[in-house]
């Protein structure tokens, strides 16, 4: 009995043992294995040598554990946007909003990860398209920013690509989502528009004086030209048209005086003239 004791205390012994040995092992070997996911690449740190110059590419890779360490980088495009508060030429201050589509350039990720780290792009873009926002909208007058509106986008984009370059960033895309003028020059363009407004009223007013002005001098020289008719006319046929013209006068006056019920005509003798009175309000 106490000899198949032993032996089976010696059994557990040698299973532990092995246990803690694949223990071991598989510690050491989770420790030298690395992943690196779709989309990514890994820049290897060695104690000894520092940033090793090649990358890693998708899959399961060796290192050597203390001695190496693993620095992932996402190399998918991604969106970033900022904005900006600019002076144009006039002087007008105009608000932009950039959206830009950035990756890194995958040859030069470890040059990237040793001078501007895994956070590379919140290091360089907000301040290189600040920078070019503002010596581009410096080129042109605040009105210019929106008839002129592709050409600026089109400086912006290139601007940005070189010196996103400079930093080995690449840019699939650059866009200008938003802009925005300040009050001051809402205010000019509101007075501009009223002034035009004004201008067009003038310009109306003049032209309609010259009609009147116009149709005064038409309406003069066919009143003249009335007249020296008329002249003519009794020169060559004496007063007769005149009479008439009374007699017609005097017979439009009686029927009107007639028709009046404040009027009455009273008899003066055997005298063809009448008396013309008006009767009192009653």
């Amino acid at each position: 009995m106490a000899g198949g004791g032993q032996a089976a205390a010696s059994l557990l012994t040698k299973l532990a043992q092995a246990a803690a040995g694949l223990g071991i092992a598989a510690s050491a070997a989770s420790t030298a294995l690395y992943t690196v996911d779709g989309g990514q690449r890994a820049v290897i740190f060695d104690r000894f040598r520092g940033v090793l110059p090649e990358t890693s590419s998708e899959g399961t890779h060796f290192i050597v554990p203390w001695l190496q360490k693993p620095f992932i980088f996402d190399i998918r495009t991604r969106p970033h946007s900022f904005s900006s508060t600019s002076g144009t030429k006039d002087l007008q201050m105009v608000s932009l909003t950039l959206r830009v589509l950035a990756r890194p350039d995958v040859d030069r990720l470890p040059d990237i990860f040793t001078s501007l780290g895994l956070e590379y792009d919140e290091k360089v873009l907000p301040s290189i398209g600040n920078e070019v926002l503002k010596a581009v909208v410096a080129q042109f007058n605040a009105d210019q920013l929106l008839t002129e509106r592709p050409h600026v986008s089109a400086l912006v984009r290139d601007s940005l690509i070189r010196r996103a370059a400079e930093f080995n960033i690449v840019l699939d895309d650059v866009a200008i989502t938003h802009l925005a003028y300040g009050p001051e020059f809402s205010q000019a363009v509101e007075k501009k528009q009223v002034a035009q407004q004004e201008a067009e009223r003038s310009r109306f007013l003049v032209a309609r004086a010259e009609q009147e002005r116009r149709a005064a001098i038409v309406r003069a020289e066919g009143e003249s030209e009335a007249a020296r008719l008329i002249s003519e006319a009794t020169a060559a046929a004496g007063t007769g048209l005149i009479e008439l013209r009374r007699i017609e006068a005097a017979k439009e006056i009686a029927g009107e005086l007639a028709r009046s019920p404040n009027v009455s005509y009273i008899p003066a003798g055997d005298s063809s003239q009448m008396l013309l009175g008006l009767s009192g309000a009653r």
